[in-house]
């Protein structure tokens, strides 16, 4: 099954003489690239779903920290790392 993960945007640079813009975006505590060639409004500090390396939509905060919740409980979050920022505070 092919997934779309949320990560939040850290930076955005132009690549391939300014044709196409690339963002840094943490996985809760590993980045990666992503393409923001479908996003153009995308800006740091966003949280975008990113499929095969390309940011995909937009989400809100609440949204992707229910993803990661989810991703969690389902066990698929192993290769990351510091997925607490992301998860939801809870009250115990």
């Amino acid at each position: 099954m092919c997934l779309a993960i949320p990560g939040k945007i850290k930076s955005i640079e132009s690549q391939y003489d300014g044709m196409v813009r690339m963002a840094k975006v943490s996985f809760g505590g590993i980045t990666k690239e992503a393409s923001l060639e479908m996003l153009p409004d995308a800006d740091v500090g966003d949280y975008v779903l990113v499929h095969v390396g390309v940011a995909i939509s937009k989400v809100d905060e609440e949204e992707a920290q229910k993803t990661f919740k989810y991703l969690e409980e389902i066990g698929e979050l192993g290769d990351l790392e510091d997925v607490d920022e992301y998860l939801p505070k809870t009250d115990n």
